[in-house]
């Protein structure tokens, strides 16, 4: 990959997997659960939000698999996660719409790390 050195990479992969505290499972649940409306529920591979579905992808991915496009969405997820959690990414009870915000990135801010 351009424009990552192998110790950045190694980096981002460890504070993504830090930030993102929900298993696939449970985010595939998650974004199935949050994309159904009253009379309609979108196919499973569109479920959720796209950054939701791509935070899916790389969770099934090894590190060496990575693409520019994960790598993109990596340093989305933790910058996002950061900026809203304390540093310390204890459980924090707030409100369900930020709650929400951020299970659909993979990270449950009430779920201990």
């Amino acid at each position: 990959m351009d424009g990552i050195t192998a110790l950045e990479l190694d980096a981002l992969w460890d504070d993504f997997h830090r930030v993102v505290n929900m298993t696939s499972q449970e985010l595939s649940t998650w974004l199935r659960t949050s994309g159904a409306a009253e009379n309609s529920e979108p196919l499973p591979e569109r479920a959720g939000t796209e950054t939701g579905r791509q935070v899916l992808a790389v969770l099934g991915k090894r590190r060496t698999d990575l693409t520019e496009d994960d790598v993109t969405v990596m340093r989305q997820v933790v910058e996002t996660v950061s900026a809203q959690r304390r540093t310390d990414l204890e459980p924090a009870p707030g409100d369900s719409v930020w709650r929400h915000r951020l299970m659909a990135l993979g990270h449950d801010p009430l779920k201990p790390s």
